[in-house]
C-alpha cells in the first residue's frame, strides 16, 4: 500500500507539471517523515549518496564537452568533409545528417545538444535544397539518438551507477547498436528519397574532400582522447572526460570561434543542464531508497514471474513498460526509478545485465521523440521556428528503423555484447 501511494503521488505530481526532480523528492521526504523507523538524518544521507561519487563527475564534465563542441566551430567542419564525400549521392544531405550526428555524437554524449547543434545548421540548408521540411526535420531528431548511445553517453554513465556496473563497459555496449541505427536510418534516407533525383549536389574533386577531410580530421580527436584514454586503461570515464573538454578547449581557440561572451554562455548553460541532471540523481537517490527499503525489486520480480517464465515475453513486456515510462519521463529520470527494480528481475530470467542496459538506454531513448514529455520535439521546434505538431509529423515515419533497431538489439545479444566481449570487459 506504501509502494502504490507513492506512485500515485509520482503521477499525480508529474500530471500537475511539477518538475521531475521534486515529484520524486515530495512523495520520497513524506515516508521519511511519517515513518517511525526512518529518520531526516538517513533522507539527507541517501539524497547526497546519488550525487557524491566519482563517476558521475564525469556527467557535468560530459555536457560541458558538448557545449564547447557546438560552439568550436567543429560542427562546421564535420558537416563541410560529409558534404564533400556525400554530396554526389541522391538524398545525400540525409546521410549527411547522419553522418554529421556520428561524427559529432563522439563529443556530445546527449541527444538534445546533438539535436540543437544538427537543426540549427542542417535543417535550413535541407529545405533551402529542396528537401521536404518533415523529412529534414525528422532525420535530424532520429539521428540525434546516436550521441546518447555511443561514448561518451550520458545515459549510460547514469546507468551504470545506477546499476554498479562498469562505465567504461556501458560505452562500449552501444557502440554497435548505434551503427545499426546509422544503417537503418540511411536505408530510411534512401526509401525516401530514391525516386528524387534533383535531391543530389554537385561531385567536388578529390582535392576539395583532401581538405575538407583535413579541417575535420582534429575533431576525431576528441574521440581518440576519451575512448582511447579508457580501452588504453590510461584514464578512467571521469579522467578522460576532463581531457575530452580541455582538448575541445584548445581546438576552440586555435579555431578563434572562441570568445569570452561564448565561454560565459557555455558555462551557464553547461551549470543550468548540469544542475538539473544532478538534482534529478540526488532526488530518485532518495526514492529509490524507499522503493528498495519497501522491497520493490522483490515485489516486482513476484509479479512478472506470476505473469510468465519465458525471458522472451519478459523482454517484449518491458519494452511496452519502457515504451510507455518513456513518453511520460526523460531517460535520466527513468533509468534512476527503473533500472533499481528491473535490472535484478531481468537477472532472475538470466538477462545479461550489459544486454538489458543496452535495452532500457535505447528504449527509452525514443521517448525524447514521442509526446508529451519528448525532449527532442520541442528542442527541433525551438531551433528551426516549426510548430511542435509539425515536428511530431516529420519524426514519425522515422519510428520505423527505429522500432527495427529496438527489436534487433532486445532479440539478439550478440548485437550488444560481441564488441565489449572482444575488449576483454565482459
Amino acid at each position: 500500500m506504501t509502494l502504490l501511494i507513492m506512485l500515485i503521488g509520482l503521477l499525480v505530481l508529474l500530471f500537475l507539471r511539477v518538475p521531475v526532480a521534486f515529484a520524486l523528492l515530495v512523495p520520497a521526504l513524506v515516508y521519511v517523515v511519517t515513518d517511525p523507523t526512518a529518520s531526516l538524518g538517513i533522507g539527507v544521507q541517501q539524497t547526497l549518496s546519488g550525487v557524491n561519487n566519482f563517476p558521475m563527475l564525469a556527467v557535468p564534465m560530459f555536457i560541458l564537452l558538448g557545449n564547447l563542441a557546438n560552439v568550436s566551430g567543429i560542427t562546421d567542419r564535420v558537416y563541410s568533409a560529409a558534404i564533400a564525400f556525400l554530396g554526389h549521392i541522391r538524398g545525400s544531405l540525409g546521410y549527411v545528417n547522419i553522418a554529421t550526428s556520428f561524427g559529432f555524437s563522439w563529443m556530445s554524449g546527449a541527444a538534445i545538444a546533438d539535436a540543437a547543434a544538427m537543426g540549427r545548421v542542417q535543417v535550413p540548408q535541407m529545405i533551402k535544397r529542396g528537401y521536404p521540411a518533415g523529412f529534414s526535420v525528422g532525420i535530424t531528431g532520429a539521428s540525434s539518438l546516436i550521441a546518447p548511445m555511443i561514448p561518451p553517453s550520458i545515459p549510460a554513465i547514469i546507468y551504470a551507477v545506477t546499476a554498479g556496473l562498469s562505465v567504461g563497459a556501458l560505452f562500449i555496449v552501444g557502440i554497435v547498436p548505434a551503427l545499426l541505427l546509422v544503417t537503418a536510418l540511411a536505408a530510411m534516407v534512401w526509401w525516401q528519397t530514391r525516386k528524387k533525383d534533383h535531391l543530389r549536389e554537385y561531385k567536388v574533386g578529390w582535392g576539395a574532400r583532401g581538405r575538407a577531410a583535413l579541417a575535420s580530421l582534429p575533431a576525431v580527436g576528441a574521440a581518440v582522447v576519451i575512448l582511447g584514454g579508457i580501452l588504453g586503461g590510461v584514464a578512467t570515464p571521469t579522467e578522460a572526460s576532463a581531457a575530452g573538454v580541455l582538448y575541445i578547449f584548445i581546438l576552440a581557440l586555435a579555431y578563434r570561434e572562441m570568445t569570452w561572451r561564448k565561454l560565459y554562455d557555455v558555462l551557464l548553460q553547461t551549470v543550468e543542464t548540469a544542475g538539473s541532471v544532478l538534482l534529478i540523481v540526488a532526488a530518485a537517490a532518495l526514492f529509490g531508497w524507499v522503493l528498495a527499503r519497501e522491497r520493490a525489486p522483490q515485489l516486482a520480480a513476484d509479479f512478472m514471474l506470476g505473469l510468465t517464465n519465458d525471458p522472451v515475453m519478459f523482454l517484449i513486456l518491458v519494452n511496452l513498460f519502457l515504451f510507455v515510462v518513456g513518453c511520460l519521463l526523460e531517460p535520466t529520470a527513468a533509468i534512476l526509478i527503473i533500472v533499481p527494480v528491473l535490472s535484478p528481475v531481468a537477472e532472475t530470467f538470466g538477462i545479461h545485465p550489459m544486454h538489458f542496459a543496452a535495452i532500457v538506454i535505447f528504449n527509452l531513448l525514443i521517448g525524447l521523440l514521442t509526446p508529451p514529455v519528448g525532449l527532442v520535439l520541442f528542442v527541433l521546434s525551438s531551433v528551426t521556428k516549426m510548430p511542435v505538431a509539425d515536428v511530431i509529423r516529420g519524426v514519425l515515419p522515422f519510428f520505423v528503423p527505429m522500432v527495427a533497431v529496438l527489436l534487433l538489439v532486445t532479440f539478439i545479444p550478440a548485437f550488444s555484447l560481441w564488441l565489449p566481449g572482444l575488449l576483454g570487459f565482459l
